[in-house]
């Protein structure tokens, strides 16, 4: 499979680009998900010109509307920065990424929570957004993003490579089969995974679907495209996970006796309560998927939404 291309801070690469000449390389970054992501480096300071190592700089004023100003030198960046963004963004439209990891907590890089500090001399809030990241997430807002520090959380780090494995298959589908029925197989193919995020949504997206009759592509794809990047930025939950496996377990009712009809609700009970990971129950749905030879399940990308090697799915949470 070719990489998938992803935006990202050059210092969680191990890039000597911070302000102090060091980096903050991150492991599970450049290791598991170098196997599978492509990585587009992008240091917003250093490509800016202000050199390593250089002066602290931050966020201070109003949060909605912050200026960025060296720590010593009290020298105002904003101005410069924004129009540094502004010519960025831009030029990232070429490198046709699926999604971006932004550096937490950095007054250029993070995407939420950065610290701004007031005129005076009171506690800074943590209610701030880097620049270049406010100017990204605004010039591509369905874009997947996410911040190296979310994603030692099981169930972010889930969903937003979900969100970047989906948003790739659609590419796919523009470039490959650019029509009205390819845009009905990615609905069906992704029936079962659209409502593990969002059953409103997913039918939301069947209706654009079912009324495509005078209206151009185009027109369609992208309404389809805005829907289907809100329904993954919503997170699984066990519950929805377990009703998407019930309707699952409906198409072998005729095939399987007493006993396996037991044993699968036990095994989808003991998910429910946290006892065992959803590849557990997802694992022997695929079992009877290639048993009983069932055509529209084996379609299906919730069986098989990203890498098996991931193990995306074998946290308990």
């Amino acid at each position: 499979m070719e990489k998938i291309r992803i935006g990202i801070s050059s210092c969680l690469l191990g890039e000597k680009v911070r302000y102090d000449g060091q980096h903050k390389q991150d492991s599970y970054i450049t290791g598991i998900l170098s196997q599978w992501f492509q990585f587009v480096p992008v240091c917003p300071e250093v490509e800016l010109g202000l050199g390593i190592p250089r002066e602290t700089i931050r966020l201070v004023g109003d949060p909605e509307q912050p200026r960025l100003q060296s720590l010593k030198s009290r020298q105002d960046l904003t101005e410069s920065m924004q129009q540094w963004c502004d010519k960025r963004v831009r030029e990232l439209e070429a490198e046709n990424l699926c999604g971006y990891i932004f550096k937490r907590k950095s007054p250029s890089c993070g995407m939420e929570r950065v610290k701004v500090y007031s005129a005076g001399s009171g506690m800074p809030s943590n209610s701030g957004i880097g620049l270049y990241a406010r100017a990204f997430m605004h010039h591509f807002p369905y874009l997947p993003v996410e911040e190296e520090g979310r994603l030692n959380d099981a169930g972010l780090r889930e969903n937003f490579i979900e969100r970047v494995f989906t948003l790739k298959r659609w590419r796919e589908m523009l470039k490959h089969e650019n029509s009205r029925g390819g845009l009905v197989r990615f609905h069906e193919r992704h029936k079962y995974l659209l409502m593990a995020h969002s059953i409103p949504l997913y039918r939301e997206l069947g209706r654009i679907v079912a009324a495509m009759k005078g209206r151009r592509l185009p027109d369609i794809q992208k309404d389809y495209h805005e829907g289907l990047m809100r329904a993954f930025s919503l997170r699984a939950t066990v519950k929805k996970h377990i009703n998407v496996l019930q309707h699952m377990a409906g198409y072998f009712k005729k095939q399987l006796d007493h006993d396996e009809k037991l044993e699968l609700q036990e095994v989808f009970d003991r998910y429910h309560q946290g006892h065992v990971p959803l590849i557990v129950p997802v694992t022997i749905i695929n079992h009877y998927v290639r048993k009983f030879d069932e055509p529209y399940l084996k379609c299906q990308y919730y069986l098989n939404p990203h890498p098996i090697e991931l193990q995306l799915r074998n946290q308990v949470y």
